[in-house]
């Protein structure tokens, strides 16, 4: 008998008994549920999927997986890969999943990485075909664990088959080659023809609308984007990364903050995250407004349990912009953004710890949160460690060290670690420089995988979104 039948069949029987005893006003129901996180609210979707999951339906299971994997920090991650290796046998949805949210831990064992392969690829076998992205991204960032296949191929034959999901494979292709400027042409035509289809579009569209100049093909698409979200067949979380497309200051193309704020003003009543990213806007652009509704935004962002929240609320502590200076405050949140997987916080953390602002310099701190910053694509944290080990009080001067972390910063485009790292090589002995050089090249290699993977949160469509 079909798993997927059976589970839908024991779920109408438990729907029937319950009905009986409770009357329907009490019944938790999958179908709220999942509109309940596509909007944000995970509280009613946890109350509407806790009952079932524990009563082992393989869907509330699956559903309950995705409301805890969508916290982000390692604990929810594992927590999720357990519900989800619950509803695996009778779900093929559940499989893909655990597929994914073990890609989303890093792994650095081969069998996990291999695990994960053989339930995407199952599952793409069975017809899943939110399966492959994920399998994408493992075939570029496992290079040496998936020998013989050619992602490009693979992508290929996926598109031949008409799988709609495989034009966002290839966008992440692009984007891992380096060449998605190059490829905008082909990117906007596939995003066109898949923009009812594939929500993930509207994002890559507005990217590419913001990088050529074109308002009025910016102003059309955002026009449809409101309807979409308004009937129910755009996620919020889309809308969302559109308004920071428009308004993240570094990326290519003129910003346009005002319709980013519209945006996020109609979101944020039914999409509390947004807040979030409406404080941060008003950050970047104090034009747009004053500290209150800064502050205001910020709160209802916190309140709704949103660890960016935290992260912008620490940042402006530490800075002394918009609250006043204060180290210790700045820890309390920073540490709460942090543990709730908020990468960002940790280059904060590191700097409080390395600059002494909490009363002493404390290294191993430090180090720890500013290794982990670093290897998770912050190119300051490397700066900072570089900094923190060739002139920082309370830290020995490693030179070894100095030079690899000032060379890492270098190849990312920091623009002051060229007077660092020439400053750490005119006192290195040729000795240190014998070291230094293959642990450059190591750390490096190292940081391939951890990129790549960080790249799974670009192009997916809204309903696959952990």
């Amino acid at each position: 008998m079909n798993g997927a039948w059976r589970s839908g069949l024991r779920f109408s029987a438990l729907a029937a008994a319950l009905t009986m005893i409770h009357g329907c006003g009490t019944l938790p129901d999958q179908g709220l549920a999942r509109e309940a996180m596509a909007r944000g609210d995970y509280e009613t979707a946890r109350k509407n999927y806790a009952p079932l999951a524990e009563d082992g339906y393989a869907d509330a299971q699956a559903g309950m997986g995705d409301l805890t994997a969508s916290a982000g920090d390692p604990a929810s991650l594992k927590a999720a890969e357990g519900l989800y290796r619950q509803a695996a046998p009778e779900s093929v949805k559940a499989q893909s999943r655990l597929g994914r949210v073990l890609l989303r831990q890093g792994p650095t064992d081969p069998k996990q990485v291999q695990e994960a392969r053989q339930l995407l690829e199952g599952a793409l076998d069975k017809g899943e075909f939110s399966a492959v992205v994920p399998l994408t991204l493992l075939y570029l960032g496992y290079p040496q664990l998936t020998s013989g296949v050619d992602p490009q191929q693979k992508v290929n034959g996926w598109r031949a088959q008409g799988i709609v999901e495989a034009d966002l494979a290839q966008i992440l292709i692009y984007r891992n080659q380096g060449t998605y400027n190059a490829h905008l042409p082909q990117i906007e035509q596939m995003c066109r023809a898949r923009l009812a289809l594939l929500d993930a579009c509207y994002v890559e569209l507005a990217t590419i609308n913001r990088m050529r100049a074109q308002p009025k093909a910016q102003a059309d698409l955002l026009a449809q984007l409101r309807q979409g979200w308004r009937e129910g067949r755009v996620a919020p979380l889309r809308v969302e990364s559109v308004a920071r497309v428009l308004s993240t200051p570094t990326l290519e193309g003129p910003a346009d903050p005002q319709s980013a704020q519209r945006l996020l003003e109609e979101l944020a009543p039914d999409y509390p995250p947004a807040w979030t990213s409406l404080a941060r806007l008003i950050d970047d652009y104090p034009a747009q407004g004053d500290a209150p509704q800064l502050l205001s935004a910020l709160q209802r962002g916190r309140e709704a349990g949103d660890p960016r929240a935290e992260l912008l609320t620490g940042r402006l502590y530490y800075l002394g912009k918009w609250l006043p200076q204060d180290p210790r405050l700045a820890q309390e949140h920073l540490l709460k953004a942090a543990a709730a997987g908020e990468v960002g916080a940790h280059y904060y953390l590191g700097q409080l710890y390395r600059r002494g602002y909490l009363g002493q310099v404390e290294p191993q701190k430090a180090l720890q949160h500013l290794l982990l910053a670093a290897r998770n694509g912050s190119p300051n944290a490397d700066l900072a460690l570089a900094h923190m080990f060739s002139d920082s009080r309370g830290v020995k001067v490693n030179r070894i060290n100095a030079f690899v972390f000032a060379q890492l910063a270098q190849r990312q485009g920091v623009v002051n670690a060229g007077p660092v790292l020439s400053a750490v090589q005119s006192g290195m002995t040729p000795a240190e420089r014998k070291i230094a050089q293959p642990l450059l090249e190591e750390e490096a290699q190292a940081r391939l995988t951890g990129a790549a993977l960080a790249r799974l949160q670009t192009p997916e469509n809204g309903q696959d979104l952990l």
